[in-house]
């Protein structure tokens, strides 16, 4: 399951778990659909800039998105969608390191292009 959203507690509300660390918001999707391997994807990256912004295989301007998972499987399917998109990527699993890439990390920042 591709899980697209990002925390924002001022849009979904305090979840304690999240907010003190102690879990990220795509560990307790996992939870919450435990047949499902959850994978965090396309969560900083706007739609318009799937297109605008991809690019083929080897171009050096050619932009990486990340992805995090508990499941290395799922982690391959969104490889192959995101090359497919025009885009490489960073491996940023497990889920418990999915917070590297929410809003207001710095790798959320340096996609805000």
């Amino acid at each position: 399951m591709l899980d697209t959203n990002n925390y924002m507690s001022w849009r979904d509300g305090h979840f304690p778990v999240i907010d003190s660390g102690e879990k990220t918001v795509h560990e307790l999707r996992q939870e919450q659909l435990p047949t499902s391997k959850v994978a965090k994807a396309f969560t900083h990256i706007q739609a318009p800039r799937l297109f605008s912004a991809a690019r083929p295989a080897g171009d050096p301007k050619r932009f990486a998105l990340s992805v995090s998972s508990d499941y290395p499987e799922a982690v391959e399917i969104v490889t192959r969608l995101y090359d497919q998109f025009g885009f490489d990527t960073v491996d940023n699993s497990p889920l418990s390191e999915s917070w590297r890439t929410a809003p207001g990390q710095p790798a959320w920042v340096r996609h805000a292009w």
